[in-house]
């Protein structure tokens, strides 16, 4: 067997270079590579599953406690918008059967609670919340929606974003060290077929033509993990504009503090200081 000399093997890496290849060192050859493809979760780039709890670092009082009826602050609400906010009715909505729509998916994710992440299947990533005992399921590939009814949680496809790990000949090449830390990359997820909602407890509402775009990211600090949920809300119906948030959870070791509950809306602030 013929062995390359210093000047082959920098010819090669000078080729892997050029193509965009990346050939990775001191590891097998990964799934897919001579053989069927991975499935969504075999390709997993980053481990989401597990227990979160919600950190409320900001919008506390339009998250923890239900604003007063009308407050739109800091939300990109048009006219419309304005006066279906205005128009809120908490006794009406319970009444109805609607006691739900600020738990949809536009609006769920700001909520104060607790996720559980697990895989469904192969391909589908589920999130349970204990707060307003929603699902959602996260679909990677192909989901025919054609014939399905709107929901609170809609219709969410999803796929997995960025690099995959590893030592590349690139990064050897470039200087780089082996990164031993977490994987710089996450999961991108587009819901649609919406149920008409509430982007807060107070009524403010989203159309069933919103369109919700979520970035879902992971970050390892201080033997703590942490996971953040940036959301862009696209509604024509309700908003002047798209509604950006990012949304951050700190990883449990267990189901310990796990505590399912109904959806539910606390009368708003207004009318808790008006009562004696």
């Amino acid at each position: 067997m013929a062995r390359l000399s210093i000047p082959g093997i920098r010819l090669l890496s000078i080729l892997l270079l050029l193509s965009g290849s990346e050939l990775v060192l001191g590891q097998p050859p990964g799934p897919g590579q001579f053989g069927p493809p991975p499935s969504p979760r075999e390709a997993a780039q980053v481990d989401i599953t597990g227990y979160w709890v919600a950190l409320v670092t900001e919008d506390w009082l339009w998250r923890m406690i239900t604003p007063p009826k009308g407050d739109v602050t800091s939300l990109p609400v048009n006219p419309a918008g304005r006066q279906a906010a205005g128009e809120w009715d908490r006794e009406r909505d319970i009444a109805a059967g609607e006691a739900c729509r600020p738990y949809g998916a536009a609006g769920l994710m700001r909520m104060p609670l607790r996720l559980h992440i697990t895989w469904e299947d192969d391909d589908t990533l589920r999130i349970d919340t204990d707060a307003g005992e929603q699902t959602r399921l996260l679909h990677f590939g192909d989901v025919d929606s054609t014939d399905q009814d709107n929901s609170w949680q809609g219709v969410s496809r999803a796929q997995w974003t960025g690099p995959a790990g590893g030592f590349s000949m690139r990064a050897l090449f470039s200087g780089q060290p082996p990164s031993g830390g977490p994987v710089k990359s996450g999961l991108k997820v587009s819901t649609d077929h919406l149920r008409p909602g509430y982007l807060r407890k107070n009524g403010i509402p989203y159309s069933a033509d919103t369109e919700l775009t979520e970035y879902f990211s992971r970050v390892s600090a201080a033997g703590n993990d942490y996971l953040t949920v940036l959301s862009v809300v696209h509604d024509p119906a309700f908003l002047n504009g798209d509604y950006g948030s990012s949304s951050h959870f700190k990883r449990e070791a267990d189901d310990a503090n796990w505590n399912p509950s109904p959806c539910y809306t606390a009368p708003p602030l207004a009318a808790m200081e008006e009562q004696p």
